[in-house]
């Protein structure tokens, strides 16, 4: 079981730059990766993702890139021909106004188009140490994925015992429960009807009416299945948070019901620790994947 809460960095660093990825993730109900990268990195987003997704199923995740280099990768180029026609440009002038001109080197370097600068925009030069950073942030990343989902997990698994036992505490009562509406629909029935003669199979078909309203087998028998699965969820290999959602709303209905249905404060009692301990639940299962 792991979390959708993680985090994990690395760094690395060589004679040209220094390289660092971060990774944290938050809880979503989809997968969401943000990106936070230096713009000459851009064309990695997709490779970043595609190793993102082998550690992550669902969750908010950023992904920080961050990159300093040690030698500059500017370059800056004179522009010959935009020269050569400035100084023919400044002689004309001269000419023409009858002055004697001659341009200082101010007079060119200020000029559009002589000095031309631009970055070195060969990306491939980062992706070792890209993916090599990544990869390490992203073992970090789910080693702190698991060691919350294991934390979780543990949780769960207590607070599923006392669903577990509930249902064992409220099943030893369903009998008793039987026993209660049938003795009470009895003397209601001999109250009203004491002093006239009366059908005795049709009281015992209203009864058993009245009995099958009233049980809570079929409610337990389901509830007992979704408790068996949920405990098998808890030990599966793969991401179970949605299905563990689903089978909390099923355990749910089944526990109201049983409440709604109950005559008997013993039972009463137990339907409200177990409605406790399953909200518990379904607040935990909302960080797993």
């Amino acid at each position: 079981m792991k979390s959708m809460t993680g985090y994990g960095s690395f760094e690395e660093m060589n004679e040209q730059f220094q390289l660092s990825v971060e990774l944290k993730s938050y809880n979503s109900r989809y997968l969401d990766i943000n990106h936070n990268i230096p713009f000459f990195l851009s064309s990695f987003e997709m490779e970043i993702d595609e190793a993102i997704k082998q550690f992550a199923t669902r969750g908010h995740v950023e992904v920080n890139v961050r990159v300093k280099s040690f030698v500059s990768d500017m370059e800056i180029v004179v522009d010959k021909l935009a020269v050569q026609r400035y100084s023919e440009a400044f002689s004309q002038i001269a000419a023409i106004s009858g002055k004697a001109l001659k341009p200082e080197l101010s007079d060119f370097l200020g000029s559009e188009g002589v000095l031309t600068s631009f970055r070195q925009g060969d990306s491939e030069i980062y992706r070792a140490s890209l993916f090599s950073t990544l990869a390490k942030a992203l073992q970090q990343f789910e080693q702190s994925k698991l060691r919350e989902g294991a934390h979780t997990k543990a949780d769960l698994a207590q607070m599923g015992k006392l669903i577990a036992n509930g249902h064992a505490v409220i099943a030893s009562h369903a009998d008793e429960l039987e026993a209660l509406v049938k003795s009470n629909l009895r003397a209601r029935f001999d109250e009203m009807l004491s002093d006239q003669n009366y059908d005795e199979n049709r009281i015992l078909s209203e009864v058993a009416v009245m009995l099958i309203k009233y049980s809570v087998n079929e409610e337990l028998k389901r509830l007992e299945v979704h408790i068996k699965e949920f405990f098998n969820l808890l030990h599966a290999d793969e991401p179970v948070g949605k299905r563990l959602d689903f089978l909390c709303q099923e355990m749910n209905r089944e526990i109201n019901t049983i409440g709604s249905k109950s005559q008997m404060v013993e039972m009463n009692l137990e339907v409200v620790r177990m409605k406790d301990s399953l909200e518990n639940i379904r607040e935990q299962i909302r960080n797993i994947e």
